[in-house]
């Protein structure tokens, strides 16, 4: 088999994930589309949205798809960084201290409502997200090689939500905006309900196992392979160089804002159905990237701009190179 089909093959189970998450999560695609992609380059997505809009139903639905240990935690105003990691105890019977790990130690994390833990808890996931390890009382203790955050957040002007640091946002790979489902979705929705369907219930769900954990590192590992060539990679360059040159934003993108664009443009490009990165691929993964890792200036939030609109503005102004493939 040529690697052109070895990469038809992979790509076909990875969208057999999006049609296993798409007949539970309704109206939602683009999302899910960009949660797959998250998987596919092994980084870690925050979605953020109201209340209501499928955000921790579609986290656990993928971890359904995936035959993988899942844990989850539902980020409280208490919640201590122990809670998180683990903790040494004392063992009276050996007269020593053993660890018990925290839901940190699994391969898909939901961390739910993270923003409503204060900075101090959500400290301890930077160096989890960041090199896959957690370190207690002056020991190191790796988690699975395969560590995945998916986290949920309601808009940061809600009531008991504290804002994410940057460097906390930086280990994100994607930010990933949820909306309203369209009008037809909406209905749909409530014709799952008279069936019997719940958001509360997974076993309502229908949702059968799809890939395994050796076939997620299979996945990114032919995701690696898609190629960028030099003037696609100039081109991530300067779209992430420009956001620090832009006049509305007091804080560009950093270096790493760059690899990740990288990185997802050739999940896109994979999920696609390519074994090559275009310009157009990097378009449509700039926003989830980098909204996440520029400010607006006091001025720019006093006029009402997004940053959402300044990156579309922005992008507008960046030459694509031509026949990048």
């Amino acid at each position: 088999m040529s690697t052109m089909q070895q990469e038809g093959v992979a790509g076909d189970r990875a969208h057999r994930v999006l049609e296993e998450l798409s007949g539970v999560v309704l109206g939602q695609e683009e999302m899910l589309r960009q949660m797959m992609i998250a998987l596919l380059a092994g980084g870690h997505a925050l979605l953020e949205g109201v209340p209501g809009t499928a955000k921790t139903l579609s986290i656990r639905a993928l971890s359904m798809a995936l035959d993988l240990r899942f844990g989850r935690v539902q980020f409280t105003p208490d919640l201590m960084p122990t809670d998180l990691i683990g903790v040494n105890v004392l063992d009276e019977l050996k007269r020593d201290f053993s660890f018990h790990p925290g839901p940190l130690f699994t391969d898909l994390l939901l961390a739910d409502e993270i923003n409503r833990a204060p900075a101090k808890t959500q400290a301890a996931l930077l160096e989890a997200m960041q090199e896959r390890q957690v370190t207690v009382d002056g020991k190191t203790r790796p988690l699975p090689a395969g560590f995945t955050v998916f986290a949920s957040q309601n808009p940061v002007e809600y009531e008991g939500t504290y804002p994410l640091p940057e460097a906390q946002l930086d280990r994100f790979l994607l930010k990933i905006v949820v909306g309203y489902p369209g009008a037809e979705a909406e209905r749909a929705i409530l014709d799952r309900y008279v069936e019997g369907f719940s958001a509360d219930r997974a076993d309502t769900y229908g949702i059968r196992p799809v890939l395994g954990g050796g076939e997620i590192i299979q996945l990114r590992q032919a995701v690696s392979t898609v190629h960028v060539e030099p003037i696609v990679r100039d081109y991530v360059t300067r779209i992430v160089r420009a956001t620090r040159e832009e006049p509305s934003l007091a804080l560009g993108a950093s270096p790493r804002a760059g690899v990740a664009l990288f990185l997802a443009s050739r999940a896109e490009a994979f999920l696609s159905g390519r074994d090559f990165v275009t310009p157009d691929d990097v378009k449509a993964l700039a926003l989830p990237v980098l909204r996440h890792r520029v400010v607006l200036t006091p001025e720019a939030e006093v006029e009402g701009q997004t940053v959402d609109e300044r990156l579309a503005g922005l992008l507008n102004t960046v030459p694509a190179p031509r026949g990048g493939a």
